[in-house]
């Protein structure tokens, strides 16, 4: 059984992924120093929609490197439902193959109970990354202002990384890759 750990601000729950990486010796290129060498740390909100995957696409295309670790972060309203940690466990171990197949990075995946909002900037502060990516909808101003948008509140609040909004568009249930 998983780890289910409880702070006094939210609850998380650890997704425990296949290991896909082989443990290697770090490279002895004299050129590749600092953050380049020991990769950086990347949130990917995620969700099962189709806009969600395009962002966590475009983030593998565009932003992520080989030696980057991939955070990926799913907010639930409860973290004990038996058939919703089974879907997600589903869908992020089928990101992280995809992440390894594509840009060689490690991934770790972690759900939490709350506003999606409020825990991706706590998970964003907890880890300190170089970005936190996640698609949008594609609602008018008017819209998420009146409805609320968890990509809107993240780039408010979010000040522990710069926030990569990776706006929807129409290709449905395509990959990017």
């Amino acid at each position: 059984m998983e780890v289910l750990e409880e702070d006094e601000e939210y609850n998380w729950r650890e997704v425990r992924l296949p290991s896909l990486i082989p443990v290697v010796p770090e490279p002895e290129l004299e050129r590749e120093s600092g953050e380049r060498r020991r990769g950086r740390d990347i949130i990917i909100a995620v969700d099962h929609g189709p806009k969600s995957k395009q962002a966590f696409d475009w983030a593998l295309i565009h932003f992520c490197r080989l030696a980057d670790t991939i955070h990926l972060i799913h907010a639930v309203s409860n973290v004990k439902n038996e058939v919703v940690y089974q879907a997600t466990q589903g869908l992020m171990e089928q990101l992280a193959v995809e992440a390894f197949q594509v840009v060689m990075a490690r991934t770790m995946a972690r759900i939490v109970e709350g506003d999606a909002g409020k825990v991706i900037c706590k998970e964003a502060e907890r880890l300190k990354p170089a970005a936190v990516v996640m698609g949008t909808r594609g609602r008018s101003i008017v819209q998420s202002v009146l409805q609320g948008s968890v990509s809107e509140y993240c780039f408010h609040h979010c000040k522990a990384a710069p926030v990569i909004i990776v706006p929807g568009k129409d290709a449905g249930n395509e990959s990017l890759i």
